[in-house]
């Protein structure tokens, strides 16, 4: 069973960092240090796959905790490192690149948090292949799902195991992406976010929609359609906890360090929320 977790409204991500910087969730991150910021740029293509998926995230250390966001490539410069590194919390959270301000308010929101203090599911994925871990990731996301028998399930943010484990449910995948034009199988991959959001009967989006500014659009859309809307999030996970129960229905939150850096057994955290009244 997922914990059921019910939090108050949140109504934007901008209005989350606005209450962050007056101290609204804790101590004001003016008094407070980034430790340490870096990125990691990978590649990885599974097997017997077409696609190389390549990702580039921006990372801060605050305290014990670890925020993350990725970002397009060219977005960030790598002396970001450099600059930000030692810099008051508050001056990210105002000034930085959109990324850099999400992965900011992930680990500071982690910080007060953890997920492994925060009453959620914790899910071990299986040491093993590439192919072994994201398969267990993502059917652990996929089993957020509550749908029926061919339910149109939008899918913002697209990795082939998870088309494969939305279908072993039942479900109908609506596969959008900005980068990619295909599936594995050869399904069309849209880049029109919004005729998958008026489409579907529940939403599956990638964390990556806080960098680039579109969670607000998916989650207002799904709010006023009332669609279920599963986040699966390395990118922002301690963020789109703060929208639990105010239009994120559930969420699969991966911290820092992420599954695909390791071969050995890592967790994942599931939520479930309860819808306000």
């Amino acid at each position: 069973m997922t914990t059921r977790t019910t939090t108050a409204p949140v109504p934007t991500v901008d209005a989350l960092i606005a209450s962050v910087l007056a101290g609204e969730h804790g101590p004001l991150p003016s008094g407070l240090v980034a430790t340490s910021v870096f990125w990691i740029h990978h590649g990885t293509r599974l097997a017997g796959g077409a696609t190389t998926y390549l990702n580039q995230y921006v990372l801060v250390r605050l305290g014990g905790s670890f925020g993350g966001c990725a970002f397009e490539a060219g977005e960030i410069d790598p002396a970001v490192c450099r600059d930000s590194s030692g810099a008051p919390l508050d001056v990210l959270l105002r000034e930085a690149p959109r990324p850099l301000r999400i992965a900011a308010l992930d680990a500071y929101l982690a910080e007060r948090r953890p997920h492994r203090d925060a009453g959620a599911e914790p899910v071990t994925l299986p040491a093993g292949t590439p192919e072994v871990r994201a398969r267990a990731r993502d059917a652990a996301i996929a089993g957020l799902l509550d749908i029926g028998a061919g339910a149109r399930v939008g899918l913002i943010g697209v990795v082939d195991p998870l088309v494969a484990a939305i279908r072993e449910r039942g479900g109908v995948p609506l596969p959008c992406d900005f980068n990619l034009r295909s599936t594995r199988w050869g399904d069309p991959v849209t880049a029109d976010m919004h005729e998958v959001l008026e489409r579907a009967d529940a939403v599956v989006a990638t964390g990556m929609t806080l960098g680039n500014g579109s969670f607000d659009t998916v989650l207002d859309r799904c709010r006023t359609r009332g669609v279920p809307l599963v986040v699966y999030a390395q990118s922002g996970s301690a963020v789109a906890r703060a929208f639990l129960g105010s239009g994120v229905t559930a969420l699969s939150a991966e911290p820092f360090p992420f599954s695909q850096f390791s071969a050995d057994p890592t967790t994942l955290y599931r939520y479930r929320a309860v819808a306000q009244p």
